[in-house]
């Protein structure tokens, strides 16, 4: 039972204990808003309360569930502010997932913010280390504590029906009766259910109907899974091939609830669904989740999780400029980051998107960011990109920070010493800050000790400039920042293997360039060259690197669709992280594999210099061999609500979208189960050909049926189609920003063949 177990992990732990008796911090909003408010963990381990001391009776709760982390001392701006007035060891930020804002606070010792910082983290940890099952059964519960309003522990059947609603079921009342009754039969009363008996009377009622036809089809007396029976399963239908008699037994082993089961070497229906909803029950296969791919490839061989104006957290005009964009996004596993430089107030550089009211950040502070963070989530390289407005004045000081702040993590020289022939990989790279900007002369002069004249190092600003150009034509504007632009020399020293160049044809790179160059094109000029010349843009890419950015036109933060520039081999493709929906969910899918480390090896056919790709017309390379996919969506368990509105339950269908190449992308969907987002059931078969399956991403998709307006988004999942386990899965989808909604599934078979 939850609650004892969390009463005992409460008496074994000091951290736990203090929070549990409660302490008194203060809420810092601001240099001025300072209240102190008194915290205090609850008794089922999940939900801290708080409440100011003057206002009586209101108060405040969050889950632990919600906290994403705990950043320790001046981590946030907030604290950052009042850093003269409380040290570091007092301070600490709670983020939380999603978009609600961070929680910042002051303890009135180290002492008593190490408890809290402590025991927050331990209450994370053992949240992730839960199963599928106690997922389930916490979710129920805290459900079962939000309707309890009088706090008796206690509810009746008409309490029961109303949550149930809340919690998106729509049942049949007679059945729903008989199962209440039947638990209830525990109580001396009969007519409540507590917190235990609502768990049990909650399972009954979600009996998986659809999984026990697929047991029972396997199982000789309907009763459990021989070891025979168990592998006859994993060969013919998860199409597992060799060593099936050892993973069996793990399987037992590890998702087997009962020991007398496990004793004989078999597995009853329990253990079959734990396997069904754990993560090799997933949709993605486990061994691609972790690191797979070889990572000693020149780096223009990787496609590279980027984003574009890091430092906004909403849109390009008004949003606010703040370092918890780099923060959320190198988390994210972003790999290329970017920051817009211009000159600040008492010679510090600043951050902001030049010429709007977004807020300003100080270049140090996004460099000690930048220091704290590019390695939390991957020890590959991270790129910083620059787009520099600043005097020389000022460039020197944002030399001065990169070097100071950021040490030996700064790459500053050629990795071995000597003069390159090739970009080095990833491996060789490993935990090092790559700068990406303009260069006085090339890598070979910086190396011959040829010292360049400064004055010569003059660059016009193409980027900013080329991204105006195509979007509006504001030529006195242009004309103002076309004036040449000069470079410190102490800037251009710390640029090595990413030497940003404009891009005139792919003739003139395919002659002229060099592997060290990088060119950015809007995402307008990247699809004109795709449409006119895909092949001689995929060679390009084979050879160096090139990055899309989005249009200056998308003033609200808005993304293009990244898949058509991967398509054609471009490695650093930039969106805007701040902004959830279909585009961030293929870039989360994408990197979602290979230990989630932000590069990504591509096909073959990309890196190859002598075969030509185009993405345009895929059936003429080597190797063409298109794939079949079939996908049967079962059912749906525990679907979200999304209309708050008073007793909705949602319409649920499901779409299978495949992103790829343009012979590739497809679309179709289920019908929608009127009023049901609770165990919706389909059977609808859904069939797709796919021609270049290393490209192709699948994104799956539920909604809510709307008739007269746009339907609503629910939840949705996406992987990479090389990364799709066949037989009978579950998917665990996620909600608009990315974040995991449990215990919301889908059921699915899947079906990959030859296409003959």
């Amino acid at each position: 039972h939850p609650s004892n177990h969390i009463t005992t992990c409460i008496q074994a732990d000091d951290d736990l204990k203090s929070m549990f008796v409660g302490t008194v911090m203060r809420k810092i909003k601001s240099r001025t808003w300072k209240k102190q408010r008194y915290f205090r963990l609850q008794e089922d381990c999940m939900t801290i309360w708080y409440k100011s001391k003057k206002t009586g009776n209101a108060h405040s709760t969050f889950s632990v569930g919600d906290v994403e982390a705990v950043r320790e001392g001046h981590q946030s701006e907030v604290l950052l502010s009042i850093a003269d007035e409380f040290p570091p060891d007092r301070c600490f930020t709670l983020v939380f997932r999603g978009r609600r804002g961070n929680l910042d606070l002051v303890a009135e010792s180290a002492g008593e913010a190490q408890s809290w910082i402590k025991g927050i983290r331990k209450l994370i940890d053992n949240l992730e280390n839960m199963g599928q099952r106690e997922k389930l059964d916490q979710w129920i519960c805290d459900w079962f504590k939000r309707a309890d309003k009088n706090r008796d522990g206690q509810m009746n059947f008409k309490e029961v029906r109303d949550l149930l609603k809340m919690m998106n079921v729509d049942m049949n009342e007679h059945h729903a009766l008989r199962l209440f009754t039947v638990t209830a039969h525990s109580r001396p009363t009969y007519r409540t259910l507590g917190d235990d008996e609502f768990v049990l009377f909650y399972k009954m009622l979600t009996q998986r109907e659809d999984v026990l036809r697929v047991f029972q089809e396997y199982s000789g007396d309907g009763q459990k899974l021989t070891l025979q029976d168990l592998k006859d399963f994993l060969r013919e239908e998860q199409l597992h091939e060799d060593g099936v008699q050892q993973y069996a037994l793990k399987l037992i082993e590890r998702y087997e609830p009962s020991d007398t089961a496990k004793m004989w070497q078999a597995m009853t229906f329990d253990g079959f669904l734990m396997y069904l909803s754990s993560s090799e029950g997933s949709i993605s296969n486990p061994t691609m989740v972790d690191l797979y791919q070889d990572m000693t490839q020149p780096l223009c061989h990787y496609f590279i999780s980027s984003s574009h104006n890091t430092y906004l957290l909403e849109d390009q005009i008004r949003g606010h400029s703040s370092v918890e964009g780099y923060i959320r996004a190198l988390k994210r596993g972003c790999r290329c980051v970017e920051v817009d430089c211009w000159d600040g107030p008492n010679g510090e550089p600043i951050v902001y998107h030049g010429h709007t009211f977004t807020s300003k950040i100080f270049f140090k502070d996004v460099v000690t960011v930048l220091g704290n963070y590019a390695f939390k989530a991957s020890q590959y390289p991270v790129i910083l990109s620059i787009e520099n407005h600043c005097s020389i004045e000022q460039q020197k000081v944002m030399a001065q920070h990169l070097t100071q702040i950021l040490g030996d993590k700064l790459l500053k020289s050629p990795l071995d010493g000597k003069i390159p022939i090739g970009l080095p990989s990833p491996e060789d790279l490993k935990g090092k800050i790559l700068l990406k900007g303009k260069k006085i002369g090339g890598l070979e002069n910086s190396m011959n000790g040829v010292v360049d004249d400064p004055l010569m190092g003059e660059v016009s600003d193409e980027e900013e400039t080329a991204e105006i150009d195509d979007d509006h034509h504001r030529n006195d504007s242009i004309r103002r920042r076309k004036s040449k632009q000069r470079l410190s020399k102490e800037l251009s020293d710390c640029v090595v293997y990413c030497k940003s160049v404009h891009f005139s044809s792919f003739k003139h790179s395919q002659i002229h360039s060099k592997f060290y160059e990088i060119s950015s094109f809007t995402e307008s000029k990247a699809r004109k060259h795709i449409r006119e010349a895909g092949a001689e843009f995929v060679l390009h890419n084979a050879r160096q690197l090139s990055r899309v950015y989005p249009s200056g036109l998308r003033t609200d933060s808005s993304n293009f669709n990244p898949q058509d520039m991967w398509n054609a081999g471009c490695q650093i493709v930039a969106l805007n992280f701040q902004t959830a929906g279909v585009e961030m969910d293929l870039n989360d899918g994408l990197f979602s594999q290979n230990g989630h480390c932000g590069y990504v090896l591509k096909p073959t056919f990309m890196r190859n210099t002598d075969e030509r790709f185009d993405p345009e017309n895929p059936q003429n390379r080597d190797g063409y061999k298109p794939l079949s996919l079939s996908v049967q969506v079962i059912s749906g368990q525990q679907l979200p609500k999304v209309n708050i509105k008073e007793g909705s339950i949602i319409d649920p269908l499901v779409r299978v979208e495949i992103h790829g190449v343009p012979l590739d992308q497809a679309k179709q969907e289920t019908r929608y189960i009127d009023n049901n987002g609770f165990n919706p059931v389909w059977y609808d078969m859904l069939q797709f050909t796919i021609h270049v399956p290393e490209l192709a991403l699948v994104r799956f998709v539920v909604e809510d049926y709307d008739k007269t307006s746009k339907n609503d988004f629910v939840g949705q999942f996406t992987l990479p189609f090389t990364c799709i386990q066949p037989g009978y899965r579950h998917i665990h989808l996620l909600s608009k920003d990315g974040t995991s909604i449990p215990p919301s599934s889908l059921f699915v078979h899947v079906r990959i063949t030859k296409l003959t």
